[in-house]
């Protein structure tokens, strides 16, 4: 794997990308979107349309925000934050509409060839946990989630020896082994 061969600061979305999607046609209701997102254990999913092009995302915030707003739509401009999205949502209080009215329409996304530094820092920026990894046409070809990155930086740590004039706090490095 590549992953165990290259220095932490050269790996690229490609190489810490989950390949196998839970992809959400656009087209799907609402509810069956979240049954098919909890099924699968995933907090959010790439929306997509007949072509498999990225058009969305779909996480468990944008379902929260569909479970308490009144009419089941995201208030314009609103920016609350959503510490247990997940506990907040009732699949069957879920209006019944289509995936696209309450997707995030604008999703971050990024080529395979993107530097896991920059993953990151798009992550932050946004104040998101997954980028979508997207070929030329735009199709959803793999997620980099931020458990993603932190497994390699916990690989890379592990493999790594010590330095003896580095500080190292040698109770956290099982954690990191495991």
């Amino acid at each position: 794997m590549a992953v165990a061969t290259k220095p932490f600061q050269l790996l690229t979305a490609a190489d810490v990308m989950s390949r196998d999607l839970v992809l959400i046609p656009r087209e799907m209701s609402l509810r069956t979107a979240s049954r098919l997102l909890a099924q699968a254990h995933v907090s959010g999913a790439p929306v997509v349309d007949a072509d498999r092009r990225c058009i969305g995302v779909l996480s468990v915030t944008d379902l929260a925000y569909a479970n308490q707003a009144g009419e089941g739509r995201k208030p314009e401009g609103c920016d609350a934050a959503f510490h247990c999205a997940w506990q907040a949502v009732e699949i069957d209080n879920l209006p019944a509409d289509r995936v696209d009215a309450y997707m995030t329409k604008d999703p971050v996304i990024a080529e395979p060839g993107v530097s896991i530094v920059e993953l990151a820092r798009m992550m932050m920026n946004a104040h998101i946990h997954r980028v979508i990894v997207v070929n030329a046409q735009r199709q959803a070809i793999g997620i980099v989630s931020s458990t993603d990155i932190l497994a390699a930086v916990a690989r890379f740590e592990s493999s790594t020896p010590a330095r003896p004039d580095a500080e190292v706090h040698s109770e956290f490095r099982p954690c990191l082994r495991n």
